[in-house]
């Protein structure tokens, strides 16, 4: 063993919290997330019921087995967004239509909250786009340097300027 090697040396928690966060890079994280977090309230308020003392406030419905459709639909494409990557703009459509779905079916799409988490994480997960890796070699230094000398005709703006006429075709 030795003192140079630094994965022996590191704590299991920053290990754990590198490896979170290459994994949470290389797909929709957040938009998973807000569209997870979307399905909640969606499910949670047709079946809650409040007490105030005496009283007990309810917002049960005749759609509660729409909204909890929708709702568990929408956990599930937030689940799908974060573990099958390549399906994330039907999944962030699919969100977005849910979402506007939710609007008449189930309290104003659970009182506004995950309507709009819903809404969010489905446009984030169409906006998504994988990142490119990084150039592993660098371009050789003679490639890399520009002629000193520019010619009157050229120009440095445009591809060919044609001696500095224009024809329309």
């Amino acid at each position: 063993m030795s003192a140079e090697s630094a994965s022996q040396n590191e704590h299991y928690l920053r290990v754990f919290r590198r490896r979170f966060r290459d994994w949470r890079g290389t797909r929709p994280f957040w938009a998973g997330l807000l569209t997870l977090l979307g399905g909640i309230p969606i499910v949670y308020f047709p079946y809650a019921s409040l007490k105030l003392g005496q009283m007990t406030l309810s917002m049960a419905t005749t759609t509660g087995s729409a909204s909890l459709i929708i709702g568990v639909l929408l956990m599930t494409l937030g689940l799908t967004m974060w573990f099958q990557a390549i399906v994330r703009v039907f999944a962030g459509v699919a969100a977005i239509l849910l979402a506007l779905v939710s609007i008449p079916v189930a309290n104003f799409g659970g009182f506004g909250i995950g309507f709009l988490l819903a809404l969010i994480g489905g446009a984030l997960s169409i906006a998504w786009a994988p990142g490119t890796p990084e150039a592993a070699s660098a371009e050789p230094a003679e490639a890399a340097e520009v002629p000193a000398t520019v010619d009157a005709h050229e120009s440095e703006t445009t591809v060919d300027a044609n001696g500095g006429r224009n024809s329309a075709g």
